[in-house]
């Protein structure tokens, strides 16, 4: 009888392959030097809209209320979704490095998939947050405390966590005999799973279900607070009290829809959308990592008044120095 410890070796030698190859955006693979210039400017659009964000939240003690704390929340996210995934892609396109081991790839697939339910996840706590500030005002500071925030917090982080970690037991439970060629710029878990010489039937159910069901019930609460918003602010007496109203809620609904609906695009596309050509997919969810993190800190820059004050005060005494 073996061995627990050599039991233990010989799993992780069965079951922690060597490392995969990531091809890039396939087709595309002589403009990657190209391609990768606009993605580098995106993602520093994105990684420096999202620091000035954070610093003004962090230092303006007028941005301490519970709307710009989940909005930091945001931006912290998109920091991790766009960082997951481009510096790795970028050093595909510049400098060829394609290879990835397997405990990189799952670090990688996991921090991209819990950023991605995260974000949704933050997305309905800032509609909740938006619910209460319109249709009881009166009653915001005592619903919305320290204490509820935290709480809101921790949960919907835990959730996350908890609906993505089980997606790296389920590969690593899989042999990996055959390639090891993942026509990709990123790991993600049905690309990585396709490649096991085993059934994947589970990772499919699992990844496809557990996540988009997920995602699908955020939407479902989402669209019911916004439709009780909206019955909220028509009953407003005063056109000015309405514009007000909705105007709070403009920059949120912008947010919302850039994540959604190429989100929806994607995942469809994926599973379903056998026509679309697999570099035009890949393009796409290279796409989907950095413009809505770039474009989500210049929407509230521009439609939040507070923010956009701070931005200019901030520039303009840097300027004056």
């Amino acid at each position: 009888v073996p061995s627990s410890s050599a039991m233990i070796i010989f799993n992780l030698s069965s079951y922690n392959p060597g490392p995969f190859i990531l091809v890039g955006i396939p087709g595309l693979e002589q403009f990657h030097v190209w391609i990768g210039i606009p993605f580098c400017m995106i993602y520093i659009v994105a990684v420096m809209g999202n620091c000035i964000l954070l610093y003004l939240i962090t230092v303006e003690r007028s941005l301490h209320e519970p709307m710009f704390f989940f909005l930091s929340m945001l931006a912290m996210t998109d920091l991790i979704l766009s960082t997951a995934a481009v510096p790795k892609t970028l050093s595909i396109f510049w400098l060829g490095a394609r290879e990835i081991t397997f405990p990189g790839c799952l670090t990688q697939m996991f921090f991209h998939h819990y950023s991605f339910v995260l974000d949704s996840a933050i997305l309905m706590a800032m509609t909740f947050d938006r619910y209460v500030a319109i249709c009881s005002p009166l009653r915001y500071t005592t619903i919305l405390t320290p204490k509820t925030i935290i709480k809101i917090v921790v949960g919907i982080s835990f959730r996350s966590f908890c609906i993505i970690l089980p997606v790296v037991f389920l590969l690593t439970r899989l042999p990996f005999c055959r390639t090891r060629v993942i026509p990709h710029t990123y790991c993600e878990h049905i690309g990585v799973a396709r490649l096991a010489c085993a059934d994947i039937s589970i990772n499919i159910w699992y990844g496809f279900c557990v996540p988009i069901m997920t995602v699908i019930s955020d939407v479902i609460l989402i669209a019911v607070s916004y439709s009780l918003i909206l019955c909220a602010v028509f009953r407003l007496p005063s056109q000015d009290a309405r514009q007000k109203a909705l105007g709070t809620c403009g920059s949120h609904v912008c947010v919302i829809l850039m994540f959604y609906t190429p989100a929806f695009f994607s995942i469809l596309a994926h599973h379903f959308g056998h026509n679309v050509s697999l570099t035009f997919h890949i393009m796409f969810a290279n796409l989907y990592i950095v413009i809505p993190p770039a474009l989500n800190p210049i929407v509230y820059g521009v439609k939040t008044k507070q923010i956009r004050d701070k931005v200019v005060h901030l520039f303009s005494t840097k300027s004056t120095e």
